[in-house]
C-alpha cells in the first residue's frame, strides 16, 4: 500500500466516523485506509446533456472530467474496492448519452476494482454489462453507507451523500466558500463528486439538522483542507 493510503498528506483531511479512520481527499472523495476502500457521492454523469431539451446548453465536457478524475484518484490510492454512493447518473436516460469514450472509462474502472453502485433518488442500475453491482445499502465493519442521510434511523456510522454540503467562512474580511465533508464523529456526508454539482449551505436546516450537537466541516481548498466548527461558518 502506498504512503498516501497509510496516512492523511498534509494536503488532505483527517477523520474519524464511529471508530474509523479516514482520509478526506481534496477530489472530494473518501479513502478508508484499513478497508482499501474508496466511497464517492454524486457523480451525477450525463448532467450537463440533460439541460439540451430545454435549450440550455452546457458545455457537454462534465462526464469526462468526472470520471478522469475518479480515475486519477483511483490511480493515487490504488483501493481494492471503490463504492458510488448514488446519483451517480444524472437521470434515467444518462447512461444511453454518455458517449463511447466515457462508457469505456467506466469499464476500465469497473474492471480494475470491486466495484458497487448505491442507489440513488436520481439513478437507475446502470447496465448490467458496465460492470460492478447494485446495492441500496452496505454495512462494512462499523460504517452504514446509504446514498441519503436518515433523521429517524440510528446515525452512529452512517456515511452519505446526496446534499452536496458546502460551507462559507469569512477570512481576512473574505467570504470563501468551498465543498466540504460534513461529520459530528457519528454521522458523515460527502461533498459532490461530479464536475456539474451544485451544493447546499450545511447551516441550512436540511444538513445541520442532522447534527443536532453540532458538527465539523472539512473545506476543500485548492491545495489543502481547512476544517472548521459550526460555529465558524456562516452563511
Amino acid at each position: 500500500m502506498s504512503a498516501a493510503a497509510e496516512s492523511p498528506a498534509p494536503d488532505q483531511g483527517a477523520l474519524e466516523v464511529n471508530g474509523a479512520g479516514l482520509i478526506a481527499d481534496l477530489s472530494g472523495a473518501l479513502y478508508w485506509p484499513t478497508r482499501r476502500l474508496l466511497v464517492v457521492a454524486d457523480l451525477h454523469l450525463e448532467k450537463g446533456s440533460s439541460y439540451a431539451p430545454s435549450g440550455q446548453l452546457l458545455p457537454p465536457y462534465d462526464s469526462t472530467a468526472t470520471l478522469e478524475r475518479l480515475a486519477t484518484v483511483c490511480r493515487r490510492y490504488r483501493p481494492s474496492r471503490v463504492l458510488c454512493l448514488g446519483d451517480s447518473f444524472h437521470d434515467g436516460e444518462a447512461s444511453a448519452r454518455l458517449a463511447a469514450e466515457d462508457r469505456a472509462r467506466i469499464e476500465a474502472l469497473t474492471a480494475a476494482h470491486d466495484w458497487t453502485w448505491l442507489c440513488g433518488n436520481h439513478d437507475p442500475e446502470p447496465p448490467a454489462d458496465w460492470g460492478g453491482r447494485v446495492e441500496r445499502e452496505l454495512v462494512e465493519g462499523p460504517l452504514l453507507f446509504r446514498h441519503e442521510a436518515l433523521a429517524d434511523r440510528p446515525a452512529a456510522g452512517e456515511v452519505s451523500g446526496h446534499f452536496h454540503p458546502k460551507a462559507s467562512v469569512k477570512v481576512r474580511f473574505r467570504r470563501l466558500t468551498a465543498r466540504c465533508f460534513v461529520t459530528d464523529g457519528r454521522r458523515l456526508i460527502l461533498p459532490a463528486f461530479g464536475a456539474y454539482t451544485g451544493g447546499l449551505n450545511v447551516l441550512e436546516p436540511a444538513i445541520a439538522g442532522l447534527f443536532p450537537r453540532g458538527f465539523q466541516a472539512t473545506l476543500l481548498g485548492k491545495r489543502q483542507a481547512f476544517a472548521y466548527p459550526k460555529r465558524a461558518l456562516v452563511f
